[in-house]
């Protein structure tokens, strides 16, 4: 195996470190914080909206010719593929960025996810046009997916290279907000509607006002990202810190051992993502042990918990080290896993406290999961090299945790999730392991 520098270079984690030189352009690691938190929370709000939907939603009015069980596998199916879409959103885009600019890249990218958001609540289900709603609902969900990796806007890579020594955790956590933000808003409308509306009017026509809030935030989140990305401040820090659009196939060529360390380092938090989110909630209300309002109840409080729990990792972050909390929350993920099928396989107090430990641990380790070991990138790579980590930690650690989850629960109990949360524990510690003696090695 070849060392961290055939792969990174000469520049390691200690670029995390660097400051803007004099003379270059300072942009406010606040202002870009905003940005981040305002993006995120929008992407995250449209991406949960579609994950309760294909629990509550999908599996009567698309897939009523199946049983409950396999209308939702056949929901969680059409859910994974915009993971599977999502980096060709990303090499798509970064070729428009290079044809263009970064404003055309993210106007684009942002009106394709509005787009296919709003064409989803139109869509008559399969009663009135048969496999042909299947069929556009998993074409809407492709482009979604795609708009997904192309609205990638260099900002958290921009905020790591502007945040002062010692505050780097705190600055990391701030991107990930948008996730608990974004979940928490989507339950809690689901919830609104859920409980004003008959059944009846909720799968008639209530389920599609989600989508239409959720293209309504793309609009908004469209026009503050890009009050900062088109300004002149922005595109000359991003200048020159070199944070460039490179071509997919010289990523793959030069930094394909960085671009899978990183997934993997980061893979503990993307398999509990839905494992605590959407996976619960079809889970639950399967087995009509608890009401949906009541589950999505606790959601929104366990939201509240993730957004403590992220907060919360930014400080411990700071005083022991980025990749001491992701490797410890990682450990502690692996001893929660063996508790889970007997929480959620348990009484309605067991399994609400399913969520919300689950929540806290994910509020913890996702708050550090961006970047920790994406700075190994030398800084020309950052930009892409952080959105295809991305890519591929949502591909192999959270795309297909509800259809797995639940297909092999089904079949042979909840340790499958025990199986599938350990497995994400032990690469993301096998990871963090590999790229600590790959950096002493160097």
């Amino acid at each position: 195996m070849s060392s961290t520098l055939d792969h990174h270079g000469t520049a390691g984690p200690a670029q995390d470190d660097a400051s803007p030189a004099p003379g270059h352009s300072n942009v406010a690691p606040s202002e870009i914080a905003v940005g981040v938190v305002i993006g995120r929370a929008s992407e995250y709000f449209d991406f949960f909206v579609f994950g309760i939907a294909s629990v509550l939603v999908f599996p009567p009015v698309f897939f009523p010719f199946r049983d409950r069980l396999h209308g939702l596998l056949l929901s969680f199916v059409v859910f994974a593929l915009a993971f599977v879409a999502r980096p060709f959103g990303t090499a798509l885009f970064m070729a428009i960025q290079r044809r263009w600019s970064r404003g055309t890249k993210l106007t684009a990218a942002l009106f394709l996810l509005g787009s296919a958001t709003v064409g989803m609540a139109f869509l008559p289900g399969y009663e009135t046009l048969g496999w042909r709603a299947i069929a556009l609902l998993a074409f809407f969900r492709v482009l979604q997916g795609i708009a997904f990796g192309g609205s990638w806007d260099g900002l958290p890579s921009l905020l790591a290279l502007n945040t002062p020594k010692g505050k780097r955790g705190w600055y990391a956590m701030l991107g990930q907000l948008g996730a608990p933000i974004g979940f928490m808003l989507a339950s809690a409308l689901f919830l609104f509607l859920h409980t004003q509306l008959s059944s009846e009017d909720f799968l008639g026509w209530g389920w599609r006002y989600p989508f239409f809030v959720a293209f309504a935030i793309n609009v908004v989140a469209l026009f503050a990202r890009l009050r900062l990305v088109v300004t002149e401040e922005y595109t000359q820090a991003m200048e020159e810190r070199e944070l460039e659009p490179i071509g997919i196939i010289e990523m793959l060529r030069k930094q394909d051992y960085n671009i899978v360390l990183g997934a993997f380092a980061a893979l503990a938090s993307y398999a509990l993502f839905h494992l605590v989110t959407v996976f619960p909630l079809s889970w639950i209300t399967l087995g009509s042990t608890q009401s949906v309002n009541d589950v999505l109840l606790i959601q929104v409080i366990g939201a509240g918990v993730g957004i403590l729990g992220t907060v919360t990792s930014g400080f411990i972050a700071d005083r022991i080290g980025r990749r001491t909390t992701l490797g410890t929350l990682a450990f502690l993920i692996g001893i929660f896993s063996f508790f889970a099928p007997w929480l959620l396989g348990g009484s309605r107090v067991a399994q609400d406290a399913f969520i919300l430990i689950g929540f806290a641990l994910l509020g913890l380790s996702y708050g550090q999961s961006a970047g920790t070991v994406t700075s190994n990138f030398p800084i020309r790579f950052r930009y892409t090299g952080a959105a295809l980590t991305t890519d591929v930690a949502w591909l192999i650690g959270a795309a297909f945790a509800p259809l797995v989850a639940l297909g092999l629960s089904s079949k042979f109990g909840l340790g499958a999730v025990s199986i599938y949360l350990l497995s994400g524990a032990i690469c993301t510690l096998g990871a963090l392991r590999l790229n600590k003696a790959l950096e002493s090695r160097d």
